[in-house]
């Protein structure tokens, strides 16, 4: 009898463990957030009428834009015109209509209307300039240690990335590039923003599967280059 309740007690206790560590892994995906977000996705995207507009929470805008970049994909694909061409007919046609408006107005003795005064004020105008350098001096930063190879894991990274976008652009034009992207940005937020937490879970499982591999391949090739092949030139 007691040999048969300690067999239970063993059995007991594996189960128990198998149960915390099958909890514990499925916590550990539940748990991960895509892109490492804290905030909702509202406030994840930077907030305000951009991501109002992204979320469908401006429907008209937003159906609006998917419009105007389909048609313009229509007429940059399969017009045959140029971007120069096009954009010059557009504002063209622009200003003629806005002309004739005008001046039927005088003609008819009616209050033209009056269209909004575009001004940049020197505040967006310094903020956005601080914004672009700081851009800029982290991209020359990293050209830097890759130009004297300060960092062999940043460059191998930068070579993979550069090669993608060059397959990437022998299949597919520019603006066809632009329009997906444009597809993407009004539709996957707000996709995301409703089925959060499925694309979370199942993005955890992934992530957990792609580290695994990510630490096999670091481990045995990308960790056997030096990080500074300067230094090791040197020495």
């Amino acid at each position: 009898m007691d040999n048969t309740q300690d067999l239970c007690d063993v059995e007991g206790d594996a189960d128990g463990r198998n149960n915390t560590s099958s909890t514990s892994s499925t916590s550990g995906s539940s748990s991960y957030r895509l892109f490492g977000r804290k905030t909702s996705v509202h406030q994840m995207i930077g907030g305000g009428k951009a991501a109002d507009v992204m979320l469908w929470k401006r429907r008209q805008v937003s159906c609006g834009i998917i419009v105007v970049a389909t048609v313009a994909w229509l007429l940059f694909e399969r017009s045959g015109l140029s971007f120069l061409s096009i954009c010059s007919d557009v504002l063209l046609i622009l200003i003629v209509l806005l002309f004739l408006q005008a001046n039927y107005a005088v003609f008819r003795n009616k209050q033209p209307h009056r269209l909004p005064e575009l001004v940049l004020s020197e505040e967006m105008v310094n903020n956005a300039a601080a914004s672009f350098r700081v851009k800029i001096n982290y991209v020359l930063l990293m050209a830097h240690d890759i130009t004297f190879g300060n960092d062999f894991r940043l460059f191998f990274k930068v070579m993979v990335c550069l090669w993608l976008l060059s397959v990437i652009g022998s299949v597919i034009s520019f603006f066809t590039l632009a329009y997906i992207g444009t597809i993407l940005s009004i539709t996957v937020p707000a996709l995301y923003n409703r089925f959060d937490d499925r694309v979370d879970r199942y993005a955890g499982f992934i992530h957990q599967k792609f580290s695994k591999h990510y630490k096999i391949v670091d481990e045995s090739v990308i960790s056997r280059f030096p990080q500074n092949l300067s230094k090791d030139k040197d020495s």
